[in-house]
């Protein structure tokens, strides 16, 4: 399965970047995400609990980071194991461009699964993949941004919680 989106999100690229490499930030984001440990450098480990039409598994699995040009691009490449259920495994490029202080964030993704997961059909498992990214980059710009009122005060500026950390 394959596919591409674009996000802007209302910060520098510096911040969107520095997001994207937080352990922290990873794990409020991975919807399921029970566990997000590791580095940039080294690579992530994580635990994830997710239920894809009638199966439901805890998976665990590994990210690394490649192919990085700072602040611009880099590739995540990762594989989760999940017992009886199967496995997931994808990659996933992104890249970051900036005008006028939004970052547009746009991904590519490639992955693939097995076991009882593959078992359920492409459909379910391609709507199953596209919600988990569309939950990924929603809560990904809720943690950068703050989260969105309806009707905001002029003077009150929200920020998320990693922007009041950078800044």
């Amino acid at each position: 399965m394959q596919m591409s989106d674009t996000r802007e999100i209302a910060a520098d690229k510096a911040t969107v970047w520095a997001a994207l490499l937080s352990p922290e930030v990873l794990k409020e984001c991975v919807p399921g995400a029970t566990e997000v440990t590791g580095n940039a450098e080294d690579g992530f480990e994580a635990v994830v609990t997710q239920k894809v039409g009638p199966v439901k598994a805890t998976f665990r699995g590994a990210v690394v980071i490649s192919n990085v040009v700072e602040q611009t691009s880099l590739t995540l490449t990762g594989e989760g194991k999940g017992g009886a259920a199967g496995f997931a495994k994808g990659a996933a490029d992104v890249h970051l461009d900036e005008a006028d202080g939004v970052t547009t964030l746009s991904y590519d993704v490639e992955a693939k699964v097995g076991g009882k997961l593959a078992q359920l059909g492409s459909r379910i498992v391609d709507g199953f993949a596209k919600k988990m990214a569309d939950q990924f980059f929603t809560r990904l710009e809720e943690v950068i941004e703050g989260p969105q009122e309806e009707d905001p005060e002029p003077e009150a500026e929200k920020k998320g919680w990693l922007k009041k950390l950078i800044s």
